[in-house]
């Protein structure tokens, strides 16, 4: 019974009360926090300067905490400043107060115009903020409210720290913020007021002195002066009196060469609509004592005219439509595009049959005209058209994208040597274009884009304007379509290209215009070839038959001909390096004959001797006092081929097809046989000029480098100089050894073409055919960005504003990094075309000022030099000081928009009065309105700041005297009041 009588177990419960809780490891981590960012103690900074809110440096550092599950973010806000030093002054800091509430009473920064919000309401340099993280909730609740500030309070009491701690309440949007400083015996407590219905005791000065002494409660009697700042806001909004210099284009004159005084070749610039949607002028009364002025609800002194300060700022309007940019926009949107000229225009007849009709153009004209007819009476701009007039018998008048009249402008824009009686050299610029020596006709070579006067730059802007008003899409598969169209005619007539640059590519510039010059180097080679055989017919035929003879040319048979050209003998132009012929060679069985036996196989044999007795063919000229090793003859230049021109997309596969032969013996051996083509050529030529010579001669002439000469004395002791070849050309299997063995003594006019001018136009123009409209666009979008940036700066010029020329030198640098890549990523792009639409805008913005402050009207030079520094400032700061005030030049102009503005709103009231009954609006007499009637010039104020401190002591009478502030805003929907007031801690 005992036993039954004992308990079974024997269960002991501890409770640790040692161990800390959520709230305790919260305030713990606050303590922390501030600890590592060495807030702890007094840290007095200067004095604050006036403005230093704005123009100041402000940082800032952030750290993540957590109250249970619930995350926070502190962030730590202060004004960059040195500090002052404390060496020996450590006593008296113990009874200074903290630098917070110094800076309640400073009045050098009321109303900063760009800061954080508790700086503008409180006129702190430094704080911590302490608020929900970004995806937390808000705070709501009032008891979870006073367990985050009974946290901080605790945390900088534990701390010692002396920078204000705010923490955020309530939904984001209303920037609800409750607070505390603490100091040696003094704390003040951060309040605040938000109310969306304004009361009608607070909406004057008055009402908000008697809140603000009863929220004080100091026991003195009288109460000290209480000091007041006052800002008036007032917001002019109706612009539509002033004239907006920017004219809408006029889109029917395009036909007439112009678009709203826009001519093709140029671009469009401006807002479409005024970028100042609103002027906010600010008229403020920074020092007042009590009983000096009166604003009840009856009447009040506070007239803007005799406000001492007034500053203006400007509201911008959103994402004005602005011509250039939209331009651009618009002509990138097409490089996204997917479909092909075919899918676009329709898979129709129009091509073959523009080809037959063209056929048929030429031979008529060929068989009726004697002579080469002139490029203006042959141009597609009229042949294509003929063919148009029976297309669209098919096709239907609505499916051509681009009226005749439009289509002919632009091909008469692009190829002006069209209308003109001589065709031109192919070298044809723009009228006032920029040199081509200076800084904005070189930024090409930045963007990779063309030269400013070139056919590639104007194509890239008659693309981008069809696109823009004429036909869209369709439009620029159109205009394409006439283009490649157009570069075959040229092709086959022997017609340069005008607007390019004569030469090989430009490597410098975009793949487009690369692929042009080839094709104009291609029309270059193929003219010259054929003068020269009609020169060359027309010298021998009167060499060989006198004209008194009476022999016609068709007595010439081929062979004639082929011995003519032997016996002419030496040659004077460099384009008798090309064959006689369009094919790949020029057979001469008589001059195969005569090579017999000069082969790599006779050159050990007599070979030399044997080509000693060949006569010599396509010598330039004598190579200076040279003469040959073996037989003392002059040594003469030979006529060479030119090398072939290249664009970098061939360049490019060449050394694919380089990199895959390896780096065998085999790969390496014919890698240098592909290279060396243009050195056999050489070597051939220089044998037919120089008939007895030899490796040594070449080499003394065409790499002098490898041909070492030095003095030595001979047998009868007199010094004469001795050649021997380099180091490398004795290499076994050398290549220009090899080269040398396997050349024959052949001209350069009878060799094979290096350069094969037929099949390298054909290579172009399929590939022009082959080009979608979105490649095209992304071959000429560094053009219309080089164009967009020339116009920018062309425009920026006449307004000389400083920023801007800041930000295009950023676009330029961004732009040439961005464009000289092969692909470039659309969004980087997208970023270009931002800046160049933001700088427009910039510019839309200060023409816009400009005209309505009237600059250009001023007849003083200082008074108008005044007005453009105060435009400017307007445009690059957030707000600009009025000098004088009402009664500065610039006060004057603003006190007259608002006067003008007031007159268009009385007369739309006096309208809306004599109205019928039953019509006439109601209008709700307000406190502001009744005591703005006084006061007509201005409209009632949109905002009313207020700003009231005193020192007074608290909470006793024996109390120390600390720093009262409080902060009101008065705005049509929203009431603010954000109070700090100090306490003396010592006594309770």
């Amino acid at each position: 019974m005992a036993a039954d009588s004992e308990p079974e177990s024997e269960v002991f419960e501890l409770t640790d009360f040692t161990t800390a809780s959520e709230w305790e490891r919260f305030i713990s981590r606050v303590e922390e926090i501030l600890n590592d960012w060495k807030l702890i103690g007094n840290s007095l900074g200067k004095p604050l300067e006036k403005g230093i809110f704005t123009s100041g440096t402000w940082e800032e550092k952030s750290d993540e905490i957590f109250f249970a599950d619930f995350k926070f973010s502190v962030t730590h806000h202060y004004l960059v400043q040195e500090s002052i030093d404390k060496e020996g002054k450590d006593e008296v800091l113990e009874d200074v107060l903290p630098q917070s509430m110094q800076d309640l009473l400073c009045m050098n920064n009321d109303f900063p115009p760009r800061a954080h919000c508790l700086v503008r309401w409180y006129g702190l340099r430094e704080f911590v903020v302490l608020a929900p993280a970004a995806n937390s909730d808000a705070v709501l609740s009032e008891s979870k409210c006073n367990l985050l500030l009974s946290s901080v309070s605790i945390a900088l009491g534990n701390t010692g720290c002396q920078v204000p701690l705010f923490v955020q309440i309530h939904h984001k949007w209303r920037r609800m913020y409750v607070g505390e400083c603490q100091g040696p015996s003094v704390r003040t407590d951060f309040e605040m007021v938000h109310l969306r219905k304004v009361p009608n005791q607070y909406t004057h000065l008055s009402g908000l002195l008697d809140i603000f002494k009863s929220k004080i409660g100091c026991p003195l009697t009288p109460l000290p002066p209480v000091s007041i700042a006052i800002r008036l806001t007032y917001v002019l909004q109706d612009w539509q009196q002033y004239f907006w210099p920017q004219q809408p284009p006029d889109i029917d004159a395009l036909v007439g060469g112009e678009v709203g005084g826009l001519e093709f070749g140029k671009l469009p610039f401006g807002a479409c609509e005024d970028p100042i949607s609103e002027l906010h002028l600010a008229t403020t009364w920074p020092h007042l004592t009590e009983g000096i002025i009166v604003d009840n609800d009856v009447y009040s002194d506070l007239d803007p005219l005799q406000a001492p300060h007034w500053s203006v700022r400007v509201r911008k309007a959103d994402n004005p439509q602005c011509l250039l940019g939209d331009f651009v926009t618009e002509f990138f949107k097409v490089c996204r595009r997917k479909e092909s000229t075919d899918e676009i225009l329709g898979r129709s007849t129009f091509e073959e049959e523009g080809r037959e009709i063209a056929d048929i153009t030429h031979a008529l004209s060929k068989l009726t005209e004697p002579a080469p007819v002139p490029i203006h009476k042959l141009s597609v701009s009229n042949m294509v058209h003929t063919a148009k007039k029976k297309i669209k018998k098919h096709r239907g008048v609505e499916e051509s994208p681009l009226n005749n009249d439009v289509l002919n402008t632009i091909l008469l824009f692009l190829f002006p040597d069209a209308a003109s009686e001589k065709p031109l050299d192919g070298t044809s610029s723009m009228d006032n274009n920029p040199s081509s020596e200076s800084e904005e006709y070189n930024l090409y070579n930045q963007f990779k884009s063309a030269p400013s006067d070139s056919l590639t730059y104007k194509l890239a802007l008659c693309l981008c304007m069809i696109n823009f008003y004429h036909g869209g899409l369709k439009g620029v598969a159109h205009l394409w379509q006439e283009f490649v169209l157009e570069m075959r005619f040229r092709w086959e007539n022997d017609y340069l290209i005008p607007g390019l640059a004569s030469g090989p590519p430009d490597l410098r510039c975009c793949l487009l215009h690369q692929k042009l010059q080839m094709l104009n180097c291609c029309i270059e080679r193929k003219k010259a070839r054929d003068e020269k055989r009609k020169t060359s017919i027309s010298d021998n035929v009167t060499n060989t038959y006198p004209r008194d003879a009476g022999r016609s040319g068709d007595q010439l048979g081929p062979d004639n001909l082929k011995d003519m050209d032997k016996e002419k003998g030496e040659v004077g132009k460099s384009w008798d390096s090309w064959s006689d012929s369009e094919e790949e060679f020029f057979e001469c069985l008589s001059d195969t004959e005569e090579f017999k036996g000069n082969g790599p196989e006779s050159g050990k044999k007599g070979g030399l001797k044997e080509m000693a007795n060949l006569k010599p063919e396509g010598r330039l000229n004598q190579h200076g006092k040279l003469t040959l090793l073996h037989n003392g003859e002059p040594l003469y230049i030979p006529v060479t081929q030119e090398p072939a021109p290249m664009t970098e997309d061939l360049l490019e596969e060449q050394s694919e097809v380089l990199a895959k032969l390896g780096t065998s013996a085999e790969g390496a051996h014919l890698r240098a046989r592909m290279q060396s083509a243009c050195l056999l050529s050489d070597m051939e030529s220089f044998k037919a000029a120089n008939p007895g010579c030899c490796l040594e001669d070449f080499v003394r002439w065409y790499s002098p480098r490898d041909y070492i000469e030095e003095e030595v004395i001979d047998e009868k002791g007199n010094t004469v100089l001795k050649g021997e070849l380099s180091a490398r050309m004795k290499i076994p299997s050398n290549m220009w050894v090899e080269a040398w063995e396997t050349a024959k003594p052949v001209p350069a006019r009878r060799q094979r073409r290096l350069f094969d001018d037929t099949r390298e136009a054909e290579k172009v123009l399929h590939y022009l055919a082959m080009q979608k409209p979105a490649d095209l666009a992304r071959h000429l979008l560094p053009c219309v960005i080089h164009a967009a940036v020339l116009k920018v700066k062309e425009e920026e010029g006449l307004e000389n504003i400083s920023s801007v020329k800041k930000i295009i030198k950023q676009i330029i640098s961004h732009s040439s990094k961005v464009l000289h890549f092969p692909n470039p990523e659309d969004k980087k792009l997208e970023e270009i075309i931002h800046q160049i639409t933001n700088v427009e805008a910039l510019i839309a913005r200060a023409r816009s000022l400009k005209a309505k402050f009237g600059t250009e009207r001023c007849e003083q030079e200082e008074e108008k030099e005044d007005l453009e520094r105060f435009v400017s400032c307007l445009l690059e700061q957030p707000e600009v000081l009025v000098v004088g005030a009402g009664r500065g030049h610039a006060g004057r102009i603003i006190h007259k928009l608002f006067v003008n503005a007031q007159r268009l709103t009385e007369s739309s009231d006096e309208a809306a009065a004599m109205a019928p009954p039953e019509e006439e609006p109601k209008r709700m007499g307000s406190v502001e309105e009744r005591r703005q009637s006084s006061v007509s010039d201005f409209p009632p104020p949109a905002g009313r700041e207020l700003i009231l401190r005193t020192t007074v002591p608290r909470p006793a009478p024996y109390s120390r005297a600390l720093p009262q502030r409080m902060y009101s805003v008065l705005t049509k929907e929203d009431f603010r009041l954000a109070g700090a007031f100090s306490s003396d801690t010592s006594f309770f």
